[in-house]
């Protein structure tokens, strides 16, 4: 038995080394030679080379496709968004004519990249037969007592497929595994209705964008049309625009979620203080600020305040922060800042840098009005943090990349952005949070059973001609707030306070993330 497993191990090392050296020379062939060849000026084939590749698959968090290609000709291909428009903002798309955006235009180079080598050698290794060698090895040793090398070695070369280990054809490039959700898109989609606006949701733990929408919207699977409607001008509300990350609005009271975490990092026991809301902050140059529906308060602590979402108290905290503190947490939020992830750009939101002397736009930065800008990610990322214990994640829309028969070649990481306050002012943000949400389960019926937070939004704005404008309706939320597995945030332009429209299709996205319907 000694000398049957020596003649076995002596035998697999010649093969082996045969087996290396064959690779080998493969290995140099595809990576090193042929590269060359395909750049040697005489080579027609380089005009169409890109084309010789049918572009990869673009496939949802579980591997579902989102997109297709056929070939139309030898120097032609055709690409298919299987969702129509519900995707398209988030995937961007490929024209031959208009070009490439997005998603497709960041991994152009992966969907467009063949490994003949990868496949081919995967195919390669699944067709060698070691079980096969082994037992010619215990059948010879048993029948003769010796092992017959060549007629084994041949035996093994012949079986061997070099047409199928070196052959181009079914070129097709690697795919681009995302992290979105379809269920969750489409749910947000649906619940966002013919709105305009965005909806974005995020994993706090990860920052996978598991949902990210944008209305007005277009169909990729027609882009002359909606071309000439763009350029013409008949195009509903720039429709070209991702909202969700390059929408900048007036963010209103979800700002205030901000506000909050600058108070409790900068003024010691804010959270024992009460104050006095008497409805509005009158200041020295006549001007005020009221209370949405001028309500008046009275004597309310901060969690109160926080709740009914006071401006007289918020705008009094961004006050006594003064424009420097409540600007450096803005910006240790993002505020300012170009955020990227694998995937996604966002438009940098906007925190002004203000004067002492300028009160008045000082309090109305604490309530998210004056000169403050956010996008939607933005503040599905304010949101994500303070229900990721303080931790923000980059916020990324690919998990991995992919070979054309799904095999994993790549896989992208979570990646922790910043520590953005500690874990107890986290935690005291998540209380009032989920205290807001539990206060209003009868105007939300959708939040029941997810232990959600949230905080309403109802941001003013004038119109070009300066006449006052419907508010945006925001939202923004995070559940269950003691495992957190979504955070989202809403607007709606024009859809008025923040506890209606908004708040409606944030609890609907959230409830079928937490409870699956």
């Amino acid at each position: 038995m000694n000398d049957l497993a020596k003649s076995v191990k002596n035998v697999m090392t010649v093969f082996l080394v045969f087996f290396i050296a064959l690779i080998s020379y493969i290995a140099y062939f595809q990576l090193i030679k042929s590269p060359k060849i395909n750049e040697m000026p005489g080579n027609t084939r380089v005009i169409a080379v890109k084309n010789e590749v049918l572009r990869g698959t673009i496939y949802d968090r579980d591997g579902n496709p989102l997109t297709t290609s056929e070939r139309v000709n030898e120097t032609s291909q055709k690409r298919d968004y299987l969702y129509d428009d519900l995707y398209v903002h988030a995937l961007g798309y490929t024209s031959a004519v208009y070009g490439t955006t997005g998603l497709e235009e960041e991994y152009d180079s992966e969907l467009t990249t063949y490994n003949a080598f990868g496949n081919n050698f995967r195919q390669f290794l699944d067709s060698i037969d070691v079980k096969g060698l082994i037992e010619n090895i215990k059948n010879d040793k048993a029948n003769t007592g010796s092992f017959n090398f060549s007629s084994n070695f041949k035996a093994f070369m012949d079986g061997i497929n070099f047409d199928e280990l070196t052959k181009e054809a079914d070129k097709v490039g690697n795919g681009v595994v995302t992290t979105l959700d379809t269920t969750l898109q489409q749910v947000a989609s649906e619940a966002l209705g013919d709105n305009k606006g965005a909806v974005v949701a995020l994993n706090p733990k990860t920052g996978e964008i598991l949902a990210m929408v944008s209305k007005p919207t277009f169909n990729p699977n027609n882009l002359a049309d909606e071309m000439n409607k763009a350029n013409s001008g008949s195009a509903d509300d720039t429709p070209l625009i991702n909202r969700a990350i390059n929408g900048l609005y007036p963010p209103g009271s979800v700002f205030k979620t901000v506000t909050l975490t600058s108070a409790l990092e900068n003024m010691p026991s804010v959270v024992d203080r009460t104050f006095e809301d008497d409805g509005k902050i009158k200041f020295q140059d006549g001007r005020t600020l009221s209370n949405f529906g001028n309500n008046v308060y009275g004597s309310i602590d901060l969690k109160q305040a926080y709740k009914v979402s006071s401006n007289v108290v918020f705008g009094t905290l961004a006050m006594e922060l003064g424009n420097d503190a409540l600007k450096a947490t803005a910006e240790d939020y993002g505020f300012n800042s170009v955020i990227t992830g694998p995937g996604v750009s966002i438009t940098a939101s906007r925190f002004p840098a203000l004067d002492s002397s300028e009160v008045g736009n000082i309090a109305q930065s604490g309530i998210g009005q004056g000169s403050v800008l956010s996008t939607p990610m933005q503040m599905a990322l304010v949101a994500a943090t303070v229900a990721n214990d303080g931790v923000m994640m980059q916020p990324k829309l690919v998990n991995s990349i992919v070979d054309k028969d799904q095999n994993v070649i790549k896989t992208i990481d979570s990646k922790e952005l910043k520590q953005v306050m500690s874990s107890d002012i986290a935690e005291t943000i998540q209380d009032y949070m989920t205290n807001l949400v539990n206060s209003n389960l009868s105007k939300w019926p959708a939040f029941k059973g997810t232990n959600a937070g949230g905080k309403t939004g109802t941001a003013d704005y004038t119109l070009a001609d300066g006449t006052e404008a419907t508010p945006h309706s925001w939202f923004i939320a995070a559940a269950p707030m003691d495992d957190p597995q979504i955070a989202v945030a809403v607007i709606v332009e024009n859809g008025g306070t923040g506890s209606g429209a908004a708040a409606t299709v944030a609890s609907k996205v959230v409830r079928q993330a937490v409870l699956g319907y």
